[in-house]
């Protein structure tokens, strides 16, 4: 069958032949791969940043955010049956720490857990994988042209929940950690795929919410965000101390550009008791001078958290779907406009290298051309 394939580390990216992978074990699932998005782990791994092969192996299959049809599955397979839309987790647990053996990957306490695409596992680029059971979700039909959203999403779904969960359990609320956003004003900083998704997952829980970014104001994004009912604010200094002004309760702000010196600036702004979680992970640059006396005592004066959410769990992509569902049936259409092209895998390069000025999520096609 066909893949994608990396030399990790290199720029050296190709379709290759490889070995169809069977169903061996009672709870694997063959699954035919119909789509697979793009963001930017893959285009680092494709200019020869962090990458890593399976053990033995010279070359990985890329591909982390998945979307397929079941073709098989093994006798011991409850939830899926051939036909069924799925999608499929990207991390593996160490087997050797607390989280990991209980199923909670995305909080290894090792480091030495793998994923799919991205480190010692081969991922979904290719026209057939196989899977076990505890790590596929089935997609309702009603999703299935958004589907492909479901691993960015989770990992908004991770750091959001994360912080409604804190902010229930130090202040005195319903414990419903999802009522506790109904009415908060929430910041999003960075208006790419992760922050709309992000901006879906919070207005679906009644927030308010203001998105942060330096795009043109007739953007496609923009338009995605002002018809979830969220507002738009064109980032600068001025801009920033303005906000703090004008919002003098700022609840949450869920950090997703990657720019270190913004992620410091909007300390700045965030309210008493409020919470600040960081998605994005910055490149390597200049060193930046902080005030760092400042922060540390606004961050205790002012009974604030700052934490950082990486990756997602199992419950996260039950959660992911089904808001993805919800936003299908709330907004119609519109989240099928973060998808802003499909292309045939052959012609992959297209998609891998550039990043149009238009783009907010590219999708590799895996069926015909």
């Amino acid at each position: 069958m066909k893949a994608i394939l990396l030399k990790p580390h290199t720029t050296d990216l190709r379709v290759g032949d490889v070995d169809e992978p069977e169903v061996k074990n009672p709870t694997d699932v063959k699954v035919k791969i119909l789509q697979v998005g793009i963001c930017g782990t893959d285009r680092e791994e494709a200019s020869g940043g962090r990458a890593d092969a399976p053990k033995g192996e010279s070359e990985l299959i890329i591909g982390h955010e998945m979307f397929g049809q079941v073709l098989e599955a093994g006798p011991q397979v409850k939830s899926v049956k051939p036909g069924d839309h799925v999608v499929i987790t990207v991390r593996r647990g160490c087997h050797q720490c607390n989280p990991c053996n209980k199923d909670h990957y995305d909080m290894c306490e090792t480091g030495l857990y793998t994923e799919r695409g991205i480190k010692e596992r081969h991922g979904y680029q290719a026209e057939i994988v196989v899977e076990e059971e505890k790590y596929i979700f089935k997609a309702p039909p009603s999703i299935k042209e958004i589907a492909v959203l479901t691993e960015p999403t989770t990992v908004v779904e991770k750091a959001i929940d994360e912080a409604c969960r804190i902010q229930v359990t130090r202040l005195p609320v319903d414990p419903d950690s999802e009522k506790w956003l109904e009415g908060k004003n929430v910041l999003i900083a960075g208006l790419g795929p992760i922050g709309l998704l992000a901006g879906m997952v919070l207005r679906l829980r009644n927030a308010n919410v203001w998105g942060l970014d330096i795009v043109d104001p007739d953007s496609a994004l923009l338009k995605i965000l002002k018809e979830m009912g969220g507002k738009y604010i064109k980032s600068s200094e001025a801009t920033i101390e303005a906000f703090g002004k004008e919002c003098r309760q700022l609840d949450m702000v869920v950090e997703a550009a990657g720019i270190a010196k913004l992620d410091f600036d909007l300390i700045k702004v965030l309210g008493i008791n409020g919470i600040y979680v960081l998605t994005g992970v910055p490149g390597d640059g200049r060193p930046l001078n902080v005030d760092g006396s400042s922060i540390m005592r606004q961050l205790v004066l002012k009974n604030q958290v700052l934490f950082g959410s990486v990756n997602a769990g199992l419950n996260h992509f039950k959660m992911a779907i089904d808001d993805l569902e919800k936003a299908n049936n709330k907004w119609k259409g519109l989240m099928e406009k973060l998808i802003t092209s499909r292309t045939h895998y052959t012609d992959f390069e297209q998609v891998m290298a550039h990043h149009g000025p238009d783009e907010i999520k590219a999708v590799i096609e895996w069926g015909d051309k």
